[in-house]
């Protein structure tokens, strides 16, 4: 059984799972489909072919499933799919995909978002994401797992940012970030890496040790024409560390955009 409040407009062709609440002046369309156990608070709006997984919480005035922020949206079908266990807060705007992006925005599980964060059109958006208040992500842009969004910051459309990465408030990010980096600063830089966040994740010491040796071997200049040798160089050095591995194939995979690098002294 599901609580509506009876204020709430459902459309009949919404699907409602099992312990659903749904609160006061909420509008839900009828492609909707409402994971079990999720709650929605008052005033929540959600549109489109939008998919909710289980035990979500919505929060007042969030924005959910409507149409991209992308003048070339022609009302072609498109989707966004949510995830599991994820905290939307306040007036948070996640909108529908669009065809040249792949038709589908997609959240994945347990992630905090915070007063006003905004996920644009396709983007890839992994598990345990910490988006803090009014920090945004620009369209095409692919999340992986574990990042955190200080508050106010942004990353451009079809930046990608690593796993693990931390992105300071107030970063203005134009390239893509490193997997366990740091990033700040207005055109964000890279400024060391995350190792609060890598202690906090029970990573090993040594694996972690072996990831700042390479981190140093690979940032020691800032020179992007010599970085493809230091990659391979920390291959051969470290590359059979699990998080070392990570980094070089996360650097090897970009084609597009760069990457953050360190300020140049």
């Amino acid at each position: 059984m599901s609580n509506i409040h009876p204020t709430a407009v459902v459309d009949k062709g919404a699907e409602i799972g099992n312990g659903v609440e749904i609160g006061p002046f909420c509008v839900v369309g009828p492609n909707v489909k409402i994971g079990d156990n999720t709650v929605l608070h008052s005033h929540v709006s959600i549109a489109g072919h939008t998919t909710l997984g289980t035990g979500n919480e919505i929060f007042p005035y969030a924005s959910l499933g409507h149409i991209p922020q992308d003048l070339k949206f022609n009302n072609e079908k498109s989707f966004l799919e949510i995830g599991n266990g994820n905290r939307i807060r306040e007036n948070v705007t996640i909108n529908l995909g669009t065809e040249g992006g792949g038709g589908v925005t997609r959240v994945g599980n347990n992630g905090l978002f915070m007063v006003g964060a905004h996920v644009a059109h396709d983007c890839i958006v992994g598990d345990n994401i910490v988006m803090a208040t009014n920090s945004a992500l620009g369209g095409h842009v692919e999340v992986e797992d574990n990042v955190i969004f200080g508050g106010f910051s942004a990353i451009h459309q079809f930046s990608k940012a690593g796993k693990y990465s931390f992105i300071g408030a107030g970063a203005m990010v134009i390239s893509n970030v490193i997997p366990f980096g740091t990033v700040m600063g207005n055109r964000a830089y890279l400024a060391g890496l995350n190792l609060v966040g890598l202690k906090r994740a029970n990573f090993n010491r040594e694996d972690i040790h072996s990831l700042r040796n390479a981190y140093k071997l690979l940032f020691s200049s800032v020179d992007e024409d010599i970085l493809g040798e230091r990659v391979q160089q920390a291959e051969e050095e470290f590359g059979k560390t699990p998080l070392v591995k990570d980094l070089l194939s996360f650097i090897k995979s970009i084609d597009k955009r760069g990457i953050c690098l360190p300020q140049q002294n």
